[in-house]
């Protein structure tokens, strides 16, 4: 049996079961039974956000609440490819360093501030610091500079540090913040220019905002929304299931076992395990090859990962301009004999193939993601790594995943998971750059075929990422690839909403009908 996209539909587990159960037996908050019977939208998340800064409007769970709601952009990717104005009304190209963005008049911050290229510099220049932690500028910049200044009252012009053709196409990352926003640290209370307000953020609960009712565009139909977090992706679809929730986000696919109500789709998600290249033994390559040799890639498609799964050999999906097919073409086979090999030779020149290694696992990050993991760590260890798993939540997440790393740590295996929705590799090549901020990998030939495709345009440029892909898949080696993603979301039959390839980081509420 299958749902309307041709993806299997499963039977309900026994936890689902279990599940509605409880959740039926279980009082609702004050409030919530009328919120998801009347105007209002729930939304069940798999954690809560550590923080609602907008400049983390490019990170999944705080983009899942602020991005296109709260926060706006100065324009906004369509599911198409497209960039459609938002916050900016028009944007030309002076000359090859220089842009000219025209920004929407009448427009006010939540605050009451009004939003004009004065507020909109400061709060560009806000994500660009790198005083503070912001995803907007890692993912949309790399190390990408920038000089704002204004031309008018309504007139940004932007002059990038070299060439650069798709400077627009990295604005559309960038969430604008109102100009009391602080510029030394992450905040918990956003205020934007979008269709909602927050309401109220009750720690460890739920988080409420309310419909702006100052907005500049479009009256949306929902008075406002409703964001609930559940660790069990079976709990997140029962919720829906019983009218507990709206909209059940990253349902494991096992779970979306109703084809009237979960929807599949392309998530633009590639996940894979990122490799330690600064520490030994992983600094080795032959070690690194052996992690991948050791990787059963197909075991988990169908059971663990959804049937239809696409195994990756690289950080973009196939349709981002870029994507080296080719390399697909020759993945690394499942071979453990292989892998024990190269252990085997790189012990015997002196590497410290016995050191422990500390594999990070982040349950949060999607649908599955735990079992994926100890799927790998047995692999891993079937061929004769040394390695301790750990599990993590969001806040320790982080400890992880960004510099400054820790020198005395040890070697690691770390679960991750990137996004790039944006349509260019420029969004993803940071993560295996030297001045990436979560890069574990400094490889001067990856950085300067990377820095020759960045300067191309059109065809040339595409053949440029396309032998940056190449030489990372087969010569840098800093990653296990696993796996390009399918997402599944659980839909309440109320309402009129359809996920797409944004979907993973942008729930647009004001996008939401009812039926």
């Amino acid at each position: 049996m299958t749902d309307n996209r041709g993806f299997p539909a499963y039977r309900m587990t026994a936890a689902a079961v279990v599940a509605v159960g409880l959740l039926a037996a279980i009082p609702a908050p004050a409030g919530a039974q009328s919120q998801v019977t009347g105007k209002w939208i729930t939304v069940v998340m798999p954690a809560e956000p550590p923080n609602l800064d907008g400049c983390m409007s490019s990170s999944t769970l705080q983009g899942s609440v602020l991005k296109q709601n709260i926060i706006e952009s100065l324009m906004q990717k369509a599911a198409d490819g497209e960039l459609k104005p938002r916050l900016a009304t028009s944007w030309e190209r002076v000359d090859d360093s220089n842009w000219r963005f025209k920004l929407r008049q009448g427009v006010v911050f939540h605050d009451g501030s009004p939003f004009n290229a004065a507020t909109a510099k400061k709060s560009i220049d806000r994500s660009l610091n790198k005083a503070i932690v912001c995803s907007d500028r890692t993912k949309g910049f790399a190390d990408l500079t920038l000089e704002v200044s204004t031309v008018d009252d309504y007139t940004l012009q932007i002059k990038t540090a070299r060439p650069d053709s798709i400077l627009p196409m990295r604005l559309a990352t960038v969430g604008i913040v109102g100009p009391g926003t602080s510029g030394e640290k992450l905040v918990l209370d956003p205020v934007g220019t979008g269709p909602y307000v927050l309401d109220t953020w009750q720690s460890g609960t739920q988080i409420l905002m309310k419909r702006n009712e100052k907005y500049w565009g479009a009256k949306p139909q929902a008075e406002g929304a409703r964001y609930l977090w559940r660790a069990d992706s079976a709990v997140r679809a029962a919720m829906v299931k019983i009218g507990e929730a709206d909209i059940g986000h990253a349902i494991a696919s096992v779970d979306a076992n109703d084809p009237k109500m979960d929807v599949s789709y392309l998530s633009s998600e590639t996940n894979y395990i990122r490799i330690d290249t600064l520490k030994p033994p992983l600094n080795d390559k032959r070690v690194r090859l052996a992690l991948n040799y050791a990787t059963d890639r197909k075991a988990p498609v169908g059971t663990i990962m959804p049937k239809g799964t696409l195994q990756a050999t690289q950080i973009v999906f196939p349709f981002i301009p870029g994507h080296n097919h080719e390399i697909d073409k020759n993945p690394y086979p499942y071979d453990p004999a292989k892998a024990k090999q190269l252990l085997a030779q790189a012990k015997a020149d002196g590497v410290p193939v016995d050191t422990e290694l500390l594999m990070v696992s982040y349950p949060a990050q999607y649908a599955n993601a735990a079992e994926l993991m100890e799927a790998m760590h047995s692999m891993f260890r079937a061929v004769g790594f040394n390695i301790k798993m750990i599990s993590v939540e969001p806040g320790a997440w982080r400890e992880f995943q960004s510099k400054p790393f820790k020198e005395d740590r040890q070697p690691l295996l770390f679960q991750s998971s990137h996004d790039n929705n944006s349509g260019d590799p420029v969004f993803s090549y940071d993560k295996f750059a030297c001045s990436g901020s979560s890069s574990m990998l400094c490889d001067p030939v990856f950085d300067g075929l990377a820095a020759k495709a960045i300067s191309l345009g059109g065809e040339e440029r595409v053949k440029g990422w396309q032998e940056v892909f190449r030489y990372s898949y087969e010569e840098a080696v800093p990653a296990v690839f696993l796996y390009h993603m399918l997402g599944y979301s659980r839909v309440s039959p109320r309402i009129d909403w359809v996920p797409d390839t944004s979907t993973n980081q942008e729930i647009r509420i004001a996008e939401i009908k009812f039926k």
